[in-house]
């Protein structure tokens, strides 16, 4: 179901007009999804589905409450006010909320593609097409998925906030396999799914695959790694949850408190979150109707700052960046277009110079261990090497470890040149890693 702006902008305004409390905000967000999914070499899977829901947030003085409904009828939009109404009352006064936002100008984002939004299924099943067929040509066994969405997302409150935008974006991914531990990925995510090169795509996945046949075992301990994109961002974003959020900070469970000043890594790491950086899938303001800033985490190397929403930066008396997520969340703000800025290096420069090391093409069942010490642990997957006089030599069996990220960031050697988005909980944008150190623990059998 399609929803324009002023559709859903008499639907935000009849909720406002419900609305019996102090203060109000209305969110509404829908989605239209489509997948294609393949396994064996084979689509099994096309599917489309469209989904909506609107989210109403009642203040009664210092007391807030919030009440969901995916109905958009007159009686249901009624009882939703009603429920955050009385859900509010019940609750018990926050003495340190302050107010909901108020209207700021939004600077529209570039984060809608006419292309993504009206793909059809056959052309989804032609680019999925070039990924099997180098897999069956090489006698190998390619699963994977490519999907599309169209976002909409709308933000209305009582101190005259409207925000509405149409975002689009498309995501595709295929695990290749050789045998039993030989194995290889790809990825790519795009507001344009035009972008995607599924030629390319093939060809690093199969060649990985094809490459990892037979891997060899080494000894656990310390390496020098390259980690490769994938896994970069697999690991900035562990980061981002353990500490980039003001609530974090303020609740003094973040590795960045009493850090703030101090060269925490390397200075070539300069990590920020901008909802309008292209390479990202861009994004015009947050869940409060909030225009989204450009807030710089790492400069150089230095910590320099984290997110922030109304209700975190009121608390400190510090300016609004545009990161709220739906409310209620006990996580408070967070960055979600995370970027790495890119450094110099090639690939055959991330390489040189180790004279004994491991190349790392993505991790896999990653945890964070303790947040304030930065510690997550995971195994590698779809792509480990060894490196061997500044080449790639033999694979390796897929291995466990335990690392504090910010030891890895401040032992990067070089920065890869190219950057690629990766997507898991949050979206990350990050070039490939030289870190001089890299702590292996343990050895799993199979790539699984």
């Amino acid at each position: 179901m399609y929803f324009d702006e002023a559709n859903v902008r008499t639907i935000l305004q009849k909720v406002l007009h419900y609305s019996q409390a102090d203060q109000t905000e209305v969110v509404f967000t829908a989605t239209e999804s489509a997948l294609t999914r393949f396994a064996t070499n084979f689509i099994h899977q096309n599917l489309a589905e469209n989904d909506h829901e609107l989210r109403v947030r009642a203040v009664v003085g210092k007391k807030v409450g919030v009440a969901v409904t995916n109905r958009l009828d007159d009686e249901a939009l009624h009882r939703v006010t009603e429920q955050a109404l009385e859900i509010a009352r019940i609750q018990p006064e926050n003495p340190e909320f302050h107010s909901l936002p108020a209207p700021q100008q939004i600077i529209p984002a570039r984060g809608y593609a006419e292309r993504t939004a009206t793909i059809t299924p056959e052309e989804r099943a032609h680019g999925v097409k070039t990924i099997v067929q180098l897999a069956k040509e090489r006698n190998l066994e390619s699963a994977g998925a490519f999907s599309t969405n169209l976002h909409i997302s709308a933000v209305a409150n009582s101190l005259g906030i409207f925000a509405y935008e149409m975002r689009t974006d498309a995501e595709a991914h295929a695990v290749v396999m050789a045998d039993a531990q030989g194995s290889g990925y790809t990825q790519r995510m795009a507001t344009d799914s035009s972008a995607f090169d599924f030629e390319e795509m093939a060809q690093e996945a199969v060649g990985k695959a094809e490459r990892s046949r037979n891997p060899i075992s080494i000894e656990l301990g310390e390496y020098p790694v390259v980690l490769e994109t994938y896994a970069v961002a697999d690991m900035l974003q562990h980061l981002v949850f353990m500490g980039l959020s003001a609530t974090a900070v303020q609740e003094e469970r973040s590795f960045m408190n009493g850090q703030f000043g101090k060269q925490l890594v390397h200075p070539g790491i300069t990590l920020y979150d901008d909802g309008h950086d292209p390479l990202g899938l861009p994004q015009a303001f947050d869940y409060e109707g909030v225009p989204k800033q450009k807030v710089i985490m790492f400069d150089k190397g230095i910590a320099n700052a984290v997110v922030y929403d109304s209700f975190t930066a009121a608390r400190e008396g510090k300016a609004n960046t545009g990161h709220a997520l739906p409310a209620p969340n006990s996580e408070g703000p967070m960055p979600t277009h995370t970027v790495l800025a890119a450094g110099t290096s090639s690939q055959q420069d991330l390489l040189k110079g180790i004279k004994r090391g491991i190349y790392v093409t993505r991790f896999h069942y990653t945890n964070s261990v303790h947040p304030v010490k930065t510690l997550f642990t995971g195994m590698t997957r779809d792509g480990t090497f060894l490196i061997e006089n500044g080449e790639l030599t033999h694979p390796i069996k897929n291995l466990r470890f335990t690392q504090n990220i910010l030891d890895a960031l401040r032992n990067v050697e070089a920065i890869g040149r190219e950057q690629r988005q990766y997507v898991d909980y949050l979206t990350v944008v990050a070039p490939a890693l030289r870190i001089a150190r890299f702590n292996f623990t343990g050895i799993t059998e199979s790539t699984l």
